[in-house]
């Protein structure tokens, strides 16, 4: 056993810190949205061509995976893309604890996809958890409005939009994650995500050039830091942290993103947004635990 698998909550806080670095990152990006996840995707595309066609077996993969299979693949792609612009954009019209914040409600819309389209059921505490995110949700979407108006709720929605994309993103992922390994999943995924960025660039007429070296280096940050080391961090702890802690674990990133923007970008949240915040992040603590428990009587 090596020393990563005898320390693994030493490696989900990396990956913590790395997620964490997403919107920071982001805020100090001055390329339009679509452009910084665009560097941020083909960095990664970049960086998984040696693992995935170095190894034999993911070759053999593959050339064997379905078209079934390649279609999921790409529709989760297509979502993830989305997701990407949308948060990006947010970032840009919000405050990073606020972004972050809603953004991890995730879980929760994870939750209602897998009960109205994978026809999975939802208890009744569960639907009370839910009802808490929501209502954290608000209480931010009332503050920003109260404090700045219609930009920083509108920012709050967009962030929530990015939210429900990546809970698309989610969904497909667990069904095609049973037929695919991980490190081919992922490939395939970032490879269509990274074609669907760029045809929307292409589409909008956003160059795709013409924004600095400083714009490259923040896509390669964002790619090391938030992706391979940040979110292939989390599925690799999977094997040794419970899934309900790993989930709970995640929401540390809106604290640590939103301490730094303080001392970085002077963004101070108000107090309702500290309790609007604190209410999602117990919501989906609780909605965790309570996934975790019937899972386990199941």
């Amino acid at each position: 056993m090596n020393f990563f698998s005898r320390h693994p909550m030493l490696v989900l806080a990396i990956g913590i810190l790395g997620v964490s670095a997403s919107a920071i990152l982001v805020k100090y990006s001055q390329a339009p949205s679509v452009i910084t996840a665009v560097y941020r995707l083909g960095w990664t595309v970049l960086l998984m061509l040696p693992m995935t066609f170095g190894n034999r077996e993911h070759r053999a993969e593959l050339a064997s995976i379905s078209g079934k299979l390649l279609a999921l693949c790409a529709a989760s792609g297509v979502f993830l893309a989305f997701h990407f612009v949308t948060w990006f954009e947010s970032l840009n019209m919000t405050s990073v604890a606020s972004s972050t914040t809603i953004v991890c409600t995730e879980v929760i819309w994870v939750a209602l996809g897998y009960k109205f389209f994978l026809h999975g059921n939802i208890s009744k505490s569960a639907v009370a958890c839910i009802v808490i995110t929501l209502m954290g949700s608000v209480i931010i979407a009332f503050s920003d409005y109260s404090s700045s108006g219609s930009d920083n709720i509108l920012g709050d929605l967009v962030s929530l939009c990015a939210a429900i994309l990546v809970a698309a993103y989610t969904l497909i992922g667990r069904v095609a994650r049973k037929h695919a390994s991980t490190t081919v999943y992922t490939f395939i995924v970032y490879v269509f995500c990274f074609a669907t960025l760029l045809v929307s660039a292409l589409v909008t007429g956003t160059p795709l050039w013409g924004y600095g070296q400083n714009e490259l280096v923040i896509g390669l940050l964002l790619s090391v830091l938030s992706t391979l080391m940040g979110h292939s961090i989390f599925s690799w702890c999977l094997k040794y942290i419970s899934p309900a802690f790993v989930s709970a674990a995640k929401l540390c990133e809106p604290v640590f993103a939103a301490v730094a923007a303080y001392f970085l970008f002077r963004e101070a949240p108000v107090p309702l947004q500290v309790l609007g915040g604190a209410i999602i992040i117990g919501g989906v603590i609780l909605y965790s635990r309570v996934e975790a428990r019937e899972s386990h009587e199941a």
